[in-house]
């Protein structure tokens, strides 16, 4: 397994983990129609009731820095996106920001992910460590249906 497959690997293992997260994929999903992808994100799966709350993760960025000869410090930025539909009476703004908060302190409380990295940074350039940083969270439209999404950053550093 690629270093980079062992990053998202341990990841979406953090994902997994939260207690009623919904369904967590290792990519952006596609679908020829509405439909289809709804069913791709509903949870609970298989449930006729089931409203969309889903999860993807990207890698978006990567870079590379040789502060010594033969060795190369190299800084992946992922983006975790959820989608939470709607749902005024079950305060679902509130179920997606614990949901949020309970993925940042799962990666908080395994900075190496399992010994996969050096350890997160707050930018690709910086040293301090950080953990996810939540950079938007806004109602959007998906497949059709009105959802709150947010995403979240995770910079992922590791020496080759």
């Amino acid at each position: 397994m690629s270093r980079l497959a062992q990053i998202r690997a341990a990841i979406l293992d953090v994902l997994n983990s939260i207690p009623e997260i919904g369904r967590v994929h290792d990519r952006q999903r596609h679908a020829v129609s509405d439909t289809d992808l709804q069913a791709l994100h509903a949870w609970p799966e298989g449930d006729p009731a089931a409203r969309v709350r889903g999860w993807y993760l990207r890698r978006v960025a990567t870079r590379d820095a040789s502060p010594t000869l033969g060795r190369r410090i190299v800084t992946h930025s992922w983006r975790i996106t959820g989608l939470v539909e709607i749902d005024d009476a079950g305060a679902s703004e509130i179920v997606l920001d614990g949901l949020v908060e309970a993925i940042r302190a799962g990666l908080a409380a395994d900075e190496t992910l399992g010994g996969s990295i050096l350890g997160s940074v707050a930018e690709p350039d910086g040293e301090t460590a950080s953990g996810a940083l939540v950079e938007a969270g806004e109602p959007a439209a998906f497949a059709g249906i009105p959802c709150h999404r947010v995403d979240l950053t995770l910079h992922t550093r590791h020496v080759e």
